[in-house]
């Protein structure tokens, strides 16, 4: 990579986008192009190896079954685990989340072995399920406005002494586990439960993987008023009584 160049790498596709969280791939090449920068976008499926040259690697929510079997594969190829080691950055929501982790239940209900990038372990929840606008405070040490996000989930994920939550919520349920977290992060490897797509509704995420990428501190400036007009229209629709 140089400094005018990025490889962003939309991982496994046909099982892990079910809702919409290819979204997110769409913008970060979006807000990385208005910046003039030289986006190569590689969709990878899950019969295909994982390219450990990537840049930025993007992994979304989906279905029980298709989380096992992303999961599987993953583990099996090395290729998401060899690129973090060689310092690339990797987004993930929801499914793609639990997967970075040490563990989930899988919908064998069984424990499944995750890729251990991120310090988190997540159960399923007994009680109804987190569905519902999310608004939350990203933490202070990634200099980020609060997050809106949409989740829909059962799992509940524990963030463990290696990682650092993503946010922590005003309304929501993030993680699930009562304790006002939502995702986790560590230096180059970050996890949400949120739906949005998240990087439409907040773009300056998708800015922070373009600067860890290029090692900068700052990007140019691009026009954000249709950003912020959504960010503003969902922002309220979660702080609106119910």
């Amino acid at each position: 990579m140089s400094q005018n160049s990025l490889r962003v790498v939309w991982v496994y596709p046909d099982l892990l986008s079910t809702y919409g969280d290819q979204g997110n791939a769409l913008v970060l090449e979006r807000r990385a192009r208005q910046r003039r920068l030289d986006v190569q976008r590689v969709d990878i499926r899950s019969d295909q190896p994982i390219p450990t040259s990537g840049d930025i690697y993007l992994i979304g929510g989906g279905e029980d079954r298709p989380q096992r079997l992303a999961a599987e594969r993953l583990r099996r190829d090395g290729g998401l685990n060899r690129a973090v080691a060689n310092g690339a950055i990797v987004f993930s929501v929801c499914a793609g989340y639990q997967i970075l982790g040490h563990e989930f239940i899988n919908d064998l209900g069984q424990r499944e072995q995750g890729l251990g990038l991120l310090d988190v372990v997540s159960t399923r929840g007994d009680g109804d399920r987190c569905v519902g606008d999310v608004l939350a405070d990203i933490d202070e040490r990634l200099g980020l406005p609060p997050l809106t996000g949409f989740e829909n989930h059962q799992g509940i994920t524990h963030v463990g002494r290696n990682a650092r939550p993503f946010a922590r919520t005003r309304v929501g349920r993030g993680n699930g586990t009562g304790d006002g977290t939502e995702g986790a992060y560590n230096d180059t490897v970050f996890g949400t439960y949120m739906h949005g797509p998240v990087m439409a509704r907040n773009p300056h995420i998708a800015d922070m993987l373009i600067k860890l990428a290029l090692d900068v501190n700052a990007l140019p400036p691009v026009d954000d008023r249709w950003y912020e007009a959504l960010r503003d229209e969902r922002i309220a629709a979660a702080t609106q009584p119910a």
